[in-house]
Formats: structure tokens, C-alpha cells, sequence
């Protein structure tokens, strides 16, 4: 006997029971399990679940980091203490200028200022340590150098991408993967028109936040490659949707590409353009 990890959600919609017993679970898991239409969940390899814990808990610090430059950004805005002519002013001269301008803040919002700022220090050497051990890591894999083919998609992308798709022949066609990493919107569709909604919440997540990065740093970059066709994507979208719907366009292409990429173990290449043939020429 093997055991299988079932997808407790899909699992409960198709079993259609009202009730909630554990007799009624185990007879329509039984049910499910005898159609051959039990929906079963991939486990990584030890490895990968091992592996995974490096760009995840450098997610975590991440989001921490931006939490506590939001809470410094807000304090110095409730002041009326505004730097200016800095990028970013959590660079070495900036901080120079925000530590300068602590002295204008009274007592203790000064102190609790200083401990963030202290705080936030320590979490980017953390997040340091972190990108230092995955480049000791994991070495420049057939699969990943593949994956860092793609627009926007560097060293820690490419780690994210490889470990969270695992054996991409469980996804039958590029649009699971999609679908999967959550870069596809809800479709409701009647009487011969369709409304897209947001995407659904059951989605791989860390997939969806790398493909979303990948799609900024397009975004950011595209002056400098104009002829890309990521780049194109992106401006066609934004100018009728607007930036949010182009960034989405622009992950679920590359959610897309990479199944292909994987599957054939080809680097990323343009798409081919299509000329539309005249009806002269018909």
C-alpha cells in the first residue's frame, strides 16, 4: 500500500457531501479513490523540502525588511522630515541623513526610531548570510540555468522557480503551471460574455511572488530592451489595463515559458511573430 497526500479542498467539493462526518470522508474518499478520480497532491523529495527553507525564510526577512522601512518611512513623514535627492535613502549616505535627522524627533519616538533602525540593520545581514549560503548551494544546474534564462529572473529568482516547480510533468500543459503559480485570473463566462476576476487564493505562493518580481524587473528594464517581446506584452497591456494587469500578463507568459523550457531543457527564446496573412493574398 502507498500512502498519497489528498487535496483536502478538491476532494471535499467533488465527494458533494453536506454533512462533515469522518465515516462520511472515508466512505467518499473510498468512492473517489475506486473512480480513479482521487485528487492527490505532489510531495517534493526530501532534498527539495530541505532546500526550500533557504529562499523561503529569505522571503520571510524580506517582507521584515520592508516592514520596518515602511514603519521609519511613516515616522519621518508624520514629522514633516522629508530626504530628498536620495534614490533610496537606506543606502550608506542616506541613512547618514536619516540618522542626522533623528536628532529633530522628540525623545522617545527618537529612541524606538533608533531600535528599528537597529533592528532592520541586523535582518539585512541575516538576508546577507541567506544569499551567500544559496550561492554556496546550489551551483548553476542544468534546470536553473535554464529557468535564469528568462526575463527578469536572476540567481534567487531562479532558486524559487526551480525548487517550488519540482517535476514539471506533473503539470499536463503550461497552462497548469499557470494556474498553479497564480498568475491566471477567475473566469466567469454566460450568455456570451466574459468577466476576469482576481486570482484565486489556493496557489502556490512563493511561485507567485517570484513570477511577480520577475514581471516588476521587466517592467523596470524594458526602456533598455525595447525590442523584447516581454517588454511589448507589458506596454500593450498597460495602456488599455494598466499597470497591474500588464505585470500579470507579464508573469503568467513567464509561468508559461518556463514549462516549455523545462520540458524541452531549452534556454528561453523569443517568441516567433506571426504575420498576418491579406486577404489579397488568401
Amino acid at each position: 500500500m502507498v500512502a498519497r497526500l489528498v487535496h483536502a479542498r478538491k476532494a471535499k467539493l467533488m465527494m458533494g457531501s453536506i454533512n462533515k462526518t469522518d465515516r462520511l470522508d472515508a466512505r467518499g474518499l473510498n468512492r473517489l479513490q475506486r473512480n480513479g478520480t482521487l485528487p492527490t497532491v505532489w510531495i517534493p523529495p526530501a532534498e527539495f523540502r530541505d532546500k526550500r527553507d533557504l529562499p523561503r525564510t529569505r522571503m520571510v526577512l524580506s517582507r521584515e525588511r520592508t516592514r520596518l522601512k515602511n514603519r521609519i518611512h511613516a515616522t519621518l513623514a508624520k514629522y514633516a522630515l522629508n530626504i530628498e535627492g536620495r534614490s533610496d535613502i537606506f543606502g550608506k549616505a542616506g541613512r547618514e541623513i536619516i540618522k542626522g535627522r533623528m536628532e529633530q524627533l522628540p525623545p522617545h519616538t527618537r529612541y524606538a526610531t533608533e531600535r528599528v533602525l537597529e533592528q532592520l540593520e541586523v535582518v539585512e545581514s541575516q538576508i546577507s548570510l541567506f544569499e551567500q549560503r544559496t550561492r554556496e548551494v546550489f551551483s548553476e544546474t542544468a534546470e536553473l540555468e535554464v529557468v535564469m534564462s528568462l526575463p527578469g529572473v536572476g540567481l534567487i529568482l531562479g532558486v524559487v522557480i526551480v525548487l517550488e516547480v519540482g517535476d514539471v510533468t506533473r503539470f499536463p500543459t503550461a497552462s497548469h503551471l499557470a494556474s498553479y503559480a497564480g498568475t491566471t485570473p477567475r473566469v466567469h463566462s454566460s450568455g456570451g460574455k466574459t468577466r476576469y476576476g482576481q486570482v484565486r487564493d489556493d496557489v502556490n505562493r512563493y511561485l507567485k511572488w517570484a513570477y511577480a518580481e520577475a514581471a516588476n524587473a521587466v517592467c523596470l528594464q524594458r526602456r533598455f530592451f525595447p525590442n523584447r517581446h516581454v517588454s511589448q506584452l507589458y506596454d500593450r497591456v498597460a495602456r488599455r489595463k494598466g499597470n497591474q494587469k500588464a505585470i500579470g500578463a507579464v508573469a503568467r507568459h513567464l509561468a508559461e515559458a518556463t514549462y516549455w523550457m523545462l520540458r524541452r531543457k531549452q534556454s528561453y527564446q523569443e517568441p516567433k511573430r506571426t504575420v498576418p496573412v491579406s486577404s489579397t493574398e488568401a
